[in-house]
């Protein structure tokens, strides 16, 4: 310690350490009231140097240095707001220098809550730059990496600073969020970052070399996978040019290339003039990105083909791989040069047999690019009593920044189909004629809409055009063929129908390796005898002219929902469907509550007769009824907002990482005795590694309230009112400490999270809306609010450790995350601890909106009453 900064070496320095020994005693003995705050006033009041005086206190003690209540804080925000009434103690010159110094130390040591008070006592952001930048390099050279970059942004030094030097130890311990905060404000910085990260993502760069220069780091989730996720999260979060990234963008691009590669030789549902066209817009004339494909060539194909698209990209003999360069020679020696997409299989044009085939001339379907060419058919498609096919198609993204665009929309009435061209039709001069066209057709209630997973399509056609922003929410008449779909397969797995449908798939003829049917091919299938042919679905829909195979597909696509409605109208008991099927599916014009209520009568049809023929009553009888906290559930990577939904209601729900494989999940539902969640080609892995009816599929085309109804419904999970909320849904905990408001403000105090001017201002305003609003927030309702009680295990008081503010259980109180204002809630009582994590939770609008987005499925327990029922 310097001469200067000794506490014996200035005037005053033993009166200050007299206070501290003060209020010290005062502390122990947690008399947090007026006497404590009247003796530190006092006592900076009798001090010559209050300033100094500080420093003196804090560089003789070390509470402040550890988390949980700290006198080092309390005395330091106390003089703070002594200064706003006694601005004259405030130092300039060489003396507030000295003193800057010193507080230097303590900043190197404080834990975040300090920082604030002590950067403005002491007017660090006016004091000399490169005298600041040398404190903060010397905390990092200490290896307090995160400290040194939440100076950095306290003191706005992030410009003067290397953002790749100061961000890459905190991306090594995974401190994601502050790399953001560092960078937020700084578009230069936000460039240089990405530009780090990106370097980062080439192909032969290893991470493991970076941590070599910091000791201590190790890269534990600092992997390519990683990196480009937070890449593409950052470029769209920041607005910025994807040119910043190559090596992400070439990785994400290689990606699509096998994937097309899938598509067109392994599933071979693809046709090679598609796949083509795919391979030339994603490959461009990226270099690497064609020495990539020429290998890829070479592993599925031939030689010969490889060599073809060798000399389509002028690639250098030097750069190809073994055999190519010899076979691209004969090529030209021999003249026979040809496109790389010239051959076509035999194969694509036997298996068009045994697929769906509109039935319909091809004169009758139109591709419309004006609106003159829209208006000879605006009556007939606005006709009243009409059904209407819709679909749309736009260009596939193979997950490259940017959304969907629609390109082309379909729409089928009887013996004719109309495609229209949204690329020309949603240019200035007629985008107002056709937006009209448009919603006229989506918000009248006489025309039935026809649909597979509308929704989807709507929110793209909003992403597309601003005009269509706000249509979802005038949509009437909407059949959206999904949701009949669901009901169709419930009845059809627990039915011997799955014979009659494999044995149909069969006879369709030989057409080589084909992945199974699904969505809605699958239902064209079913109800229609043929699935449709989805070779064109990946196709190109922006290149113009459309190829006919494109026109043909997009036409089929709408007109096979007329089809299948029409097909279900006939005999919907057949299909195992209510027999109205118009009025149990038509979306009508009515209140949210009313709209649900369909929904679940679809989902849950009377069962005729001829279904218990076919299936069985004891297939009809649901399982036995389970309690949310009888259910434990372990979900899959690509359903954490499920998994979210389900710990809401109480289910004890375990989730994957996003990095880790599908098969951990069989083990974790092996090992705890856990359903496994998933969706899609998992679920045929996963299946067969536990027990049936271990493993459930979701539907993904879904949101993730209506996969947790789906999932309820289907294992008769029971869920009542004191269930909500009754899991940390932090860590999925069941046990709770329980903290009035009271206690709470205390212990905030004494932590040093609540000032006391803070506290009487927030006293007086819950007062005053006491006098003004007796009835508190719930006086606006005419209706009882929920009240949270969750059924759950509860700590005793005895086990929180007041001065050290942790549990028992050995977590610590995450008290700095709690809003101080939520303390000036008139409606307030408890506050709820998490025991395992030590989150905090406290009754919101939160509960309540959870509580109105399921009542559907609350208050159905055995002896339980719904909150909704009593009122």
């Amino acid at each position: 310690m310097n001469q200067e900064s000794s506490p014996s070496d200035h005037t005053g320095g033993q009166d200050s350490l007299l206070l501290l020994k003060t209020l010290q005693s005062l502390w122990t003995k947690k008399e947090m009231n007026k006497q404590l705050k009247e003796e530190t006033r006092r006592g900076f009041a009798a001090l010559e140097d209050p300033l100094a005086g500080l420093l003196d206190m804090l560089e003789s003690s070390s509470d402040w240095k550890g988390k949980g209540q700290s006198l080092g804080y309390y005395i330091t925000n106390e003089l703070q707001l002594w200064i706003k009434e006694h601005p004259a103690v405030q130092q300039s010159g060489l003396r507030l220098k000295k003193l800057q110094a010193r507080v230097f130390r303590i900043l190197a040591q404080s834990q975040v809550n300090l920082l604030d008070p002590l950067i403005g006592i002491f007017q660090l952001r006016t004091a000399d730059q490169n005298s600041l930048l040398g404190h903060v390099g010397h905390i990092y050279h200490k290896g307090k990496y995160k400290e040194a970059a939440i100076l950095s942004i306290k003191l706005n030094l992030q410009l003067e600073l290397d953002v790749e030097k100061m961000c890459t130890p905190l991306l090594l311990q995974e401190k994601t969020n502050l790399v953001e905060a560092y960078v937020a404000e700084y578009p230069d910085l936000q460039c240089k970052l990405l530009q780090t990260l990106d370097m980062w993502c080439e192909p032969n760069f290893n991470t493991t070399d970076i941590s070599r220069q910091y000791q201590g780091l190790r890269p534990n989730k600092l992997n390519h996978k990683m990196l480009s996720k937070l890449v593409f999260r950052l470029l769209e979060q920041y607005n910025l040019d994807p040119v910043l990234c190559p090596n992400v963008i070439n990785q994400r691009h290689l990606g699509s290339l096998k994937y097309l590669f899938y598509k067109r030789f392994v599933e071979k549902t693809m046709t090679q003039e598609n796949w083509a066209d795919h391979v030339q817009n994603t490959v461009g004339e990226n270099r690497w990105l064609q020495e990539q494909l020429i290998q890829l060539l070479v592993s599925y194909c031939d030689l010969n083909t490889a060599a073809r698209w060798a000399l389509r990209y002028s690639l250098p003999e030097k750069t190809l791989p073994y055999g190519v360069a010899d076979e691209l020679q004969k090529l030209k020696v021999q003249e026979r040069v040809e496109d790389a997409e010239s051959t076509v299989d035999d194969y694509e044009e036997d298996r068009k047999e045994g697929y769906y085939q509109i039935p319909i001339p091809r004169e009758n379907i139109h591709f419309l690019q004006t609106w003159e060419g829209i208006l000879r058919w605006r009556e007939k498609v606005l006709q009243p009593g009409q059904v209407v096919g819709i679909d749309m198609e736009w260009r596939p993204s193979f997950g490259v920044v940017g959304k969907p665009r629609v390109s082309v929309m379909q729409i089928a009435i009887e013996e004719q189909v109309f495609l229209l061209d949204l690329l020309q039709l949603l240019k200035p001069d007629e985008m107002e004629e056709l937006s009209h066209f448009v919603q006229t057709l989506f918000s009248d209630p006489t025309i039935i809409k026809l649909g597979y997973g509308m929704s989807g399509d709507l929110h793209s056609l909003a992403a597309t055009c601003s005009a269509f922003k706000e249509m979802n929410k005038q949509v009437q008449g909407i059949v959206d063929l999904l949701a009949v779909d669901k009901q169709l397969q419930k009845c059809w797995r627990k039915s011997s129908l799955q014979v009659d449908v494999l044995s149909q798939e069969k006879s369709c003829g030989d057409r080589g390796f084909r992945q199974p049917e699904r969505g809605l091919s699958l239902l064209v299938q079913h109800v229609l005898g043929k699935p449709l042919n989805k070779t064109e679905q990946l196709s190109n829909w922006e290149k113009r002219p459309l190829r006919e195979e494109q026109i043909l597909y997009a036409a089929s696509d709408a007109y096979c929902l007329l089809e299948v409605y029409k097909k279900l109208c006939e005999d919907p008991l057949g299909f195992g469907l209510c027999s109205d099927l118009t009025e149990s599916l038509v979306a009508k014009p009515t209140t949210k509550h009313r709209a649900k209520k369909q929904l679940n009568q679809q989902e849950m049809p009377s069962p005729s007769k001829q279904q218990a023929k076919v299936i069985g009553m004891a297939a009809l009888r649901p399982p036995p009824s389970v309690s949310p906290k009888e259910f434990s559930v372990v979900c899959d990577n690509m359903l954490q907002g499920l998994g979210r939904h389900l710990r809401c209601l109480g289910v004890d729900v375990r989730m994957l990482e996003n990095d880790d494989n599908h098969r951990k999940a069989a083990e974790i539902a092996r090992q705890e005795g856990r359903v496994i969640l998933t969706s899609g080609l998992p679920y045929q892995t996963l299946q067969s590694q536990v027990g049936e009816g271990r493993c459930f599929s979701v539907d993904c085309s879904e949101k993730a309230k209506e996969q947790a109804f789906q999932v309820l419904k289907h294992f008769n999970v029971q869920v009542s009112l004191a269930d909500v909320f009754s899991r940390c849904q932090l860590c999925n905990c069941d046990k709770y400490l329980k903290i009035s408001k009271d206690q709470m403000r205390q212990l905030m105090q004494f932590g040093g999270l609540l000032t006391e001017e803070d506290n009487a201002e927030w006293l007086a305003k819950s007062e005053e809306k006491q006098k003004t609003n007796p009835a508190s927030d719930t006086s606006e309702f005419d209706y009882p609010q929920p009240v949270y009680n969750p059924n759950c295990q509860w700590l005793e008081d005895s086990d929180l450790n007041v001065e050290t503010m942790t549990l028992a259980t050995g977590a610590s109180l995450q008290l700095a995350a709690i809003p101080p204002g939520v303390l000036g809630k008139a409606d307030l009582s408890y506050f709820y601890c998490c025991t395992q994590c030590g989150k905090v939770f406290w009754e919101g609008s939160h509960f309540g909106r959870v509580v109105s987005q399921f009542k559907e499925a609350l208050g159905t327990a055995e002896g339980s009453q719904s909150f909704y029922e009593l009122s």
